[in-house]
């Protein structure tokens, strides 16, 4: 009811594609500056908690816009400036929401809970426009807007009501929030399965924000029609999310998550299509509902992929990480075919959103989606704390740790090819100015070694060891001659440690 009501009310403030658009905008760009912090702090504050606060100021926030529009002093710009705000919130929720769903059902039960989750949202997408529409017939323009901030109550009375189960507690500090981010970022950046939901999480919203961008446009100027029929076409969209989650079972069992997504991806240039030509009310149905089938269809693709490409310590930052990308993609787009329904028109703008969606079909196929969902990202907790002759301050680094191997010459190649897998997950988990060394007078003999930034973070590299990596750790090692390999752990000299930090 909030989303319609908002792009309706702008169509009546200020009906230029452009600034319609931007309410489109005022909602993604959150997403991309407010995600990362976000994740950061799902990951190292109790998700329940943050949950409970954000959801409350979320409240405060939205009977103040209530009351603006009750009161009729909102203009263009305080209705983008109380859209931000609103998403935010949401923004600031969003890496949590995401994050808890793993706590409420088993590992097999994921991508069926992500689906009815979905399932969940888009019944309200279905439901919530066209009633927002009768009710700004009946009841005025400010009436979804105080049902929002009202609505948030039953939100937080369910977090009050849950109570998240219990994890083992940890054996190390809380990472700092600055650290945190940028942690969860170097993990995104190096995670090849989320790397490839990210690509093709991008070739879809980039050209699927144009109908959510212009559909305001599209329900007054092409058709004519009022904020009842702007509801309607907002809840066909939602109604063939429904009907999608029921059929998304049977695709994937004979697609597979990366047909499943090319499918979604055609059906979206139709739908575009569609509405690029509709003058009509059945054809701007038509178009939702085809529009509602196929973003459902990716969407949980796409999320079940992000999810199960995570372990647990930085799911909130992965989610994130995955969550920026997608919106910024959708803030893009939503400016981009705004300003192209300015300039080409409504209908073209939709007709090259279409085209583009299709060319990126055959340009996105090499990244494939899901290829964690049968990896153990579990701790595996194999690999003992290091251990040092006198307490070290947590905070000293930088840390150089050296692996020593011996191996049959002959298998020099194959070790070698090994070796740089493992290196991946090393940087993954925290490592920088990884290398390898091999000994010029002793055949066979090779020293891995690779920095990082303090103690601290070395002992956390420890804990983010997944039963997954420790299969790469064994392969190395059975290379190795006689027993485990020989492991090192060399802190920087305190005058080098000092100079280290300044710089």
């Amino acid at each position: 009811m909030y989303s319609a009501a908002s792009g309706w009310l702008m169509t009546s403030l200020a009906p230029e594609p452009l600034i319609v658009s931007l309410v489109q905008v005022a909602t993604t760009l959150p997403m991309v500056l407010l995600a990362l912090p976000a994740g950061a702090l799902a990951d190292v504050v109790d998700r329940r908690r943050l949950l409970i606060a954000t959801e409350s100021a979320t409240t405060v926030i939205c009977a103040g816009f209530a009351a603006f529009v009750w009161l009729d002093l909102v203009t263009p710009g305080t209705l983008l400036l109380f859209t931000f705000l609103v998403s935010a919130g949401g923004v600031l929720t969003a890496p949590a929401w995401q994050a808890v769903v793993p706590d409420l059902v088993p590992k097999q039960d994921l991508a069926p809970a992500i689906t009815a989750n979905g399932v969940g949202f888009n019944i309200s997408r279905a439901i919530g426009p066209a009633l927002g529409g009768a009710i700004i017939g009946a009841f005025g323009i400010a009436a979804p807007f105080w049902i929002n901030a009202v609505s948030n109550f039953g939100v937080v009375g369910a977090l009050l009501w849950w109570r998240s189960p219990q994890k083992p507690g940890r054996h190390l500090p809380t990472e700092r929030l600055g650290r945190a981010i940028v942690t969860g970022l170097r993990y995104g950046r190096l995670n090849s399965h989320l790397r490839a939901t990210m690509v093709r999480a991008v070739g879809f919203f980039l050209f699927s924000s144009a109908y959510w961008a212009l559909l305001p446009l599209i329900a007054r100027a092409q058709i004519s029609g009022g904020p009842e029929l702007y509801g309607i076409l907002l809840g066909a969209i939602g109604a063939g999310a429904v009907a999608g989650a029921f059929l998304l079972p049977w695709l994937k069992a004979r697609l597979g998550p990366d047909r499943t997504v090319s499918a979604a991806t055609v059906g979206t240039a139709a739908a575009l299509t569609l509405f690029g030509s509709a003058h009509d009310q059945v054809t701007g149905v038509i178009a939702s509902l085809i529009a509602g089938v196929s973003w459902i269809a990716a969407l949980a693709s796409l999320n079940v992929s992000a999810q199960v490409s995570l372990p647990d310590w930085v799911r909130g930052r992965g989610l994130a990480f995955y969550m920026t990308i997608s919106f910024g993609a959708m803030t893009l787009g939503s400016a981009l075919w705004g300003k192209a329904g300015e300039i080409i028109g409504l209908p073209f703008a939709h007709f090259v959103a279409a085209a583009g969606a299709l060319t990126l079909i055959p340009l996105t196929r090499r990244w494939k989606l899901q290829t964690g969902a049968g990896i153990d990202l579990t701790p595996s907790m194999h690999w003992p704390p290091p251990i040092a002759a006198q307490e070290v301050d947590q905070d000293r680094g930088p840390v150089m740790v050296t692996v020593e191997y011996q191996i049959d010459p002959s298998d020099r190649a194959a070790f070698l090819t090994a070796l740089d897998k493992l290196s991946r997950e090393r940087r993954r988990d925290g490592a920088y100015a990884w290398g390898v060394f091999e000994d010029a007078a002793v055949a066979g003999r090779f020293v891995e070694t690779f920095l990082v930034a303090s103690w601290l973070e070395h002992l956390r590299q420890h804990e983010r060891v997944t039963n997954a990596d420790r299969v790469l750790q064994d392969a190395v090692s059975r290379f190795h001659c006689a027993g485990s390999p020989k492991v090192s752990h060399l802190i920087a000299a305190e005058a080098d440690a000092a100079q280290h930090a300044r710089l």
